[in-house]
């Protein structure tokens, strides 16, 4: 099991570089690979709103970890995850096969494992995680575990368990293994499904309380991305509250 909670307290130790003390105050091993050359321009732009350094540094994924990215996307943080855990890591990408099959995500998502070769996407069926038990450091949850609640067919998303997908990623992961999560709120009250489908946030009580019934412990809450400015009811791709939505960030550890 790779030591995460050390470099956790580097971040109050070690002093970054002048330019990056300015923009975070994660450790310089991440900050340093956050702001390396080589990501896609359109990906840089995204760091403003999501803060990755210090999420990456709060999460405590480490060089050396095996991680998994749920629903990659383009893969935003697959990359900056491949960077941190360097050559001695691995980074798997999940995907629906519609959204590994999209025109803007698979020349990316291609082009990306090409850049990163400790990187594979998985392509598949979202309500499975089959990887072998114990096998797993970190898993990435970037405003992806709303999805668990989302169906479409059109997207691949067939209607889930939450609680016994999360007993799959509780079983993958090593003792004291930690699962990142990020997502966009929602009020409390009114059935999750319905919420998810019109709004695509959830409500923080509903992700506590799955995560805790799979076994895991809530260890760190962070208000990195919290915007009071959003009052919780805009659809989260509405032009009016892209990217600046109140977003928790939390980490889950499997107890071990």
């Amino acid at each position: 099991m790779k030591t995460r909670l050390a470099l956790l307290m580097l971040a109050s130790a070690l002093a970054a570089s002048p330019a990056l003390a300015q923009e975070t105050t994660a450790p310089p091993a991440i900050a340093e690979a956050i702001v390396a050359p080589g990501r896609p321009a359109d990906m840089v732009a995204l760091d403003a709103s999501r803060k990755p350094a210090d999420v990456v540094a709060f999460f405590g994924l480490a060089r050396g970890d095996d991680a998994v990215d749920l629903y990659a996307g383009q893969g935003y943080f697959t990359e900056l995850m491949a960077r941190v855990v360097g050559p001695e890591g691995s980074v798997v990408g999940t995907m629906s096969v519609p959204g590994y099959n999209n025109p803007e995500a698979r020349p990316a998502l291609d082009a990306l494992v090409g850049r990163n070769p400790n990187v594979r996407i998985n392509a598949g069926s979202p309500d499975r995680f089959d990887y072998p038990a114990g096998s797993l450091d970190f898993v990435m949850m970037s405003m992806s575990y709303h999805d668990l609640y989302f169906v479409s067919e059109q997207y691949g998303y067939p209607q889930q368990k939450p609680r016994a997908f999360l007993a799959q990623v509780f079983a993958a992961l090593r003792p004291g293994g930690t699962v990142g999560v990020i997502d966009h709120v929602a009020n409390p009250g009114g059935d999750t499904r319905q919420v998810v489908d019109t709004l695509h946030r959830i409500d923080p009580a509903v992700v506590r309380a799955d995560f805790e019934a799979a076994g895991f412990v809530l260890e760190a809450e962070s208000d990195l991305l919290r915007m009071p400015a959003d009052d919780h009811t805009v659809m989260v791709f509405d032009p009016a509250i892209r990217g600046r939505t109140d977003r928790i960030v939390w980490r889950f550890r499997k107890p071990g």
